[in-house]
């Protein structure tokens, strides 16, 4: 398959044009979201919706969180990151298949249905995760894009993919929320740097190769500006693949967590690796058939059939 957005090989970064739409559907009257927010997506890379839940779907939510997190044991182990230095959780991937409660979550028809009308695409789950940022001690996640990785290191074709991140507790402007350059989806900036083998093993916890260069940020970010959504517990922030995206540490004592689903487009199943030679694990991004989601409307109270 011919690599259209080569990355990780030349000495110098540089911005190559994006090849792909951002919005794949034609906006009309039955899609799940307005047709300013369609705008949006396509003008910004990225979304925010509130009051997605109820709070008795959100507490439940947290609930589940919260049993996760306390046990992380029960886990395989491989899914569950900590923080660098620390035993403190960071991440625990592939929660969908480890959650009956988060597997539901990730099949609403609230959020997949937006993913399928933003993909023009039936979608399924590339990576899941549930991240949390713990009061004082939670570490920073570097300015990146996603798409980058995926496509180097995982194999994903085409900029087909989109990310949605369920607040689980308040993100407010002091814990380290998530930042986003709007604007920055509409070009591809490539990285430097070989990529080191089972690079996965250390970038899960800092990243230091797929990272962008320090000139080429400071020019989106002064094209483009930075943003940081906040919400309360309930919110839905849905951004691009490629949009250029991190936060900083948190030094309150409000941890910040929440779930952290990737949709894909079926017809956007990942490929060979186009930068390594062995793609990553299954638990960061998922290989083989696809399996389409069905979407389930109605509270998230009733888990999902095993």
């Amino acid at each position: 398959m011919k690599d259209i957005y080569p990355s990780r090989h030349a000495a110098m970064a540089e911005f190559s044009p994006r090849l792909d739409p951002v919005v794949h559907s034609e906006w009309n009257e039955a899609a799940p979201i307005g047709a300013q927010q369609a705008e949006q997506f396509e003008r910004d890379g990225y979304l925010v919706l509130e009051d997605m839940f109820s709070d008795e779907e959100v507490a439940f939510l947290q609930a589940e969180a919260g049993k996760l997190l306390a046990d992380p044991a029960a886990l395989e182990a491989e899914t569950v990151i900590t923080e660098p230095g620390s035993r403190e959780v960071r991440s625990i991937f592939a929660i969908h298949a480890q959650s009956r409660v988060l597997a539901r979550l990730a099949a609403d028809e609230r959020l997949a249905g937006v993913a399928r009308f933003l993909l023009g695409d039936e979608v399924y789950i590339h990576q899941s995760r549930l991240n949390y940022k713990p009061g004082f001690q939670g570490r920073e996640f570097y300015w990146h894009s996603d798409f980058e990785t995926w496509h180097v290191e995982d194999g994903m074709p085409r900029m087909r993919a989109l990310s949605m991140s369920v607040l689980l507790a308040e993100n407010t402007p002091h814990n380290g929320p998530l930042m986003l350059i709007p604007g920055s989806h509409r070009a591809f900036l490539t990285c430097v740097g070989a990529t080191p083998e089972d690079h996965y093993r250390t970038s899960l916890k800092k990243q230091e190769y797929g990272v962008p260069d320090e000139d080429s940020l400071a020019e989106l970010a002064h094209r483009h500006g930075i943003v940081a959504p906040t919400g309360k517990p309930g919110s839905v922030v849905i951004f691009d693949c490629n949009v250029m995206h991190g936060s900083n540490g948190n030094i309150t004592p409000f941890p910040r967590a929440n779930a952290f689903l990737v949709y894909n487009a079926v017809s956007n199943r990942l490929a060979a690796p186009f930068g390594v030679e062995r793609p990553r694990p299954e638990f960061v991004a998922t290989r083989g058939e696809p399996r389409a989601i069905a979407p389930i409307s109605g509270l998230l109270l009733e888990e999902a059939p095993a």
